[in-house]
Formats: structure tokens, sequence, C-alpha cells
């Protein structure tokens, strides 16, 4: 039987935009919702060069990276043609207004990945 953590309420999602769940592990969780009240979660990390996609553009069932304009499926975390690559999703309900993500995922999906640090290379990390 999946067990489901409780998030938010739908209202506390903006339209057209996400609200992002902190792990203790792993990379953020982001939820999105568009303009016909559908959520979707999905690893917040780009699967380009790992921007933050609770940051990007929501329209229709997608997400533009704010980075680099990859557009990114919120269905299923699938980059757009001729981009490829995907993220991870996150399985996610709606219940009477609340939103809620499978426990067991929130606590294992996507917990070995790390984001990219931007910037240059530290000095003393190439002199070693």
């Amino acid at each position: 039987m999946t067990e489901w953590t409780r998030i938010c309420t739908l209202e506390d999602i903006p339209v057209l935009g996400s609200r992002r769940v902190e792990r203790s592990t792993g990379i953020d969780v982001a939820i999105f919702r568009n303009d016909k009240d559908e959520v979707f979660a999905l690893l917040d990390r780009c699967p380009h060069k790992g921007g933050p996609l609770s940051q990007g553009i929501v329209f229709g069932t997608s997400v533009a990276c704010p980075l680099h304009n990859w557009t990114i499926g919120l269905c299923d975390g699938q980059a757009s043609a001729p981009d490829e690559g995907c993220t991870p999703k996150f399985s996610l309900k709606l219940e009477a207004g609340v939103v809620y993500l499978n426990a067991a995922e929130l606590q294992s999906h996507g917990t070995d990945l790390v984001r990219p640090i931007a910037g240059p290379k530290s000095r003393l990390a190439t002199a070693a």
C-alpha cells in the first residue's frame, strides 16, 4: 500500500508556477500547477545543465528551464526534441484540494543526484 506525504494545498502553488519541496537528502522536488489546475512533480533539476526547473515558465503541460530554455514535459520529465534527456518524476495525488507526494519516492528518488555548481573552477582545484 502506498503511503502519501501531505505537501500543501493546491492554492499554495501559483497558477502557471511552482513550489519547491525541500528534502534532507538530494535535490529538492518541484511541484508545478498549470492553468487547468493540473499538478505535476519533478526533480528540481533540468537534465541539461542542472537548472532549477522550479524557476522556469510553466505552459500547458511543460516547463521551460530558466537557464537555457529547454522544454521539459511535466507528465514524464522528458526533454522535448531536438533536446535529449529526462529528469525524474514523482508520483503525486490531489485529493480534496490537498497535494500529496509518494513518501517512498521522496526518500529515495533522485537522492544520488547533485546540482552542478556554477562559476569558474577554484584555483586550488586546478593547482593540484
